[in-house]
């Protein structure tokens, strides 16, 4: 988030894309480009100066708050004249940004350290999700009701990479388990068809996209945490840039983190008008039923952008990231050590 994740509903293809990584980075060129520094930017304007932000695949409710910043000036408020662009399905994650076409991009917080350990000088600003959101899916007679109590099952998952992957490993890693305990089935976006013709005992999905699919379709089924105690080493989505981008432009990505928050925070507030805003980006809501599955995607992402106090706030925690960065490297799921210190910053949010 996420993701393409299925190839049926719309919701499906949120947060976690996710073609590979290395399909995600194809191009020498752009990544030459982060490394040195030389990232295009949009040609100055009489008026505020433009970013364009990067929000993964198609339209989805899940973008509500970029959305709400966009019809209700909040961009235009903090400063920016912000440009809302959905990347192609095939395109990787940060090509656009490696290439220049995008100044900001969502991605997870995991996902950017991987791209950072392949050579990506991408940085994170602000915290978007405040949770991380994968679970694993199981239906509601499983007699799975711990991470633990999978061993000797199977487990699908769309692909062995992006969040639902990094998420299975967060799993195993907290049970004692490995990979050799459990069985792991690549089954693409089809976990609904996986997971309700018995393909798999289990499946790794998003909480307020998959789990919400399941429920809307009505297949009785249940969200594991992934551990026990709710905690995982694992940052979820960001709003990210290049530090070419904030070397050249630091008071923009300012304006674009701010008009970001705001525009979470009136989704949190008046869900109506995340609603309303997500019209001119979605036509699909116009569709029978459409709506209603929008409203309870955007039920279950609110809880996701808000900390334990109901709060929405995006400065983001460097112990996370501490935590996170050693732990993809402990499991072989970065190529390189990565400086957390180096991935993100909290120049640029309110504290």
């Amino acid at each position: 988030m996420h993701t393409p994740r299925h190839p049926a509903p719309a919701p499906a293809r949120m947060l976690s894309r996710r073609t590979a990584l290395g399909a995600g980075l194809a191009g020498a060129a752009g990544l030459a480009a982060l490394a040195s520094g030389c990232a295009r930017t949009p040609a100055p304007t009489s008026g505020p100066p433009a970013a364009t932000i990067g929000l993964t695949y198609i339209p989805d409710i899940q973008f509500a708050p970029f959305y709400v910043a966009e019809a209700e000036g909040l961009f235009a408020d903090a400063g920016v004249a912000a440009e809302l662009r959905h990347h192609g399905a095939q395109e990787g994650l940060f090509t656009a940004l490696a290439a220049g076409q995008e100044q900001y991009v969502i991605a997870g917080g995991d996902e950017l350290v991987q791209a950072r350990a392949q050579g990506v000088d991408a940085v994170a600003i602000a915290q978007y999700y405040r949770r991380y959101p994968v679970g694993v899916i199981v239906p509601d007679a499983s007699p799975v009701v711990a991470p633990g109590d999978l061993r000797g099952r199977s487990v699908g998952v769309p692909a062995r990479s992006g969040e639902t992957w990094f998420g299975l490993q967060a799993l195993l890693a907290e049970s004692g388990l490995t990979e050799a305990d459990v069985s792991v089935v690549e089954i693409g976006y089809t976990q609904q068809a996986a997971l309700a013709t018995g393909q798999v005992e289990a499946v790794v999905g998003f909480v307020n996209n998959d789990q919400v699919q399941f429920i809307n379709a009505g297949i009785p089924t249940r969200v594991v945490p992934l551990t026990a105690s709710g905690e995982v080493p694992l940052v979820s989505i960001v709003l990210a840039t290049t530090r070419a981008e904030l070397d050249a432009r630091g008071p923009v990505a300012t304006a674009v983190a701010t008009g970001m928050v705001a525009g979470v925070a009136q989704a949190v507030s008046a869900p109506a008008s995340a609603i309303e805003a997500a019209r001119a980006h979605m036509p699909t809501l116009g569709e029978p039923g459409a709506e209603a599955a929008a409203r309870a995607t955007l039920e279950a992402t609110i809880p996701l952008w808000t900390d334990d106090a109901g709060l929405v706030e995006g400065a983001l925690d460097p112990q996370a990231w501490d935590a996170m960065t050693t732990f993809m490297w402990e499991r072989g799921l970065i190529a390189a050590p990565v400086d957390p210190a180096l991935a993100m910053t909290n120049d640029h949010v309110s504290s």
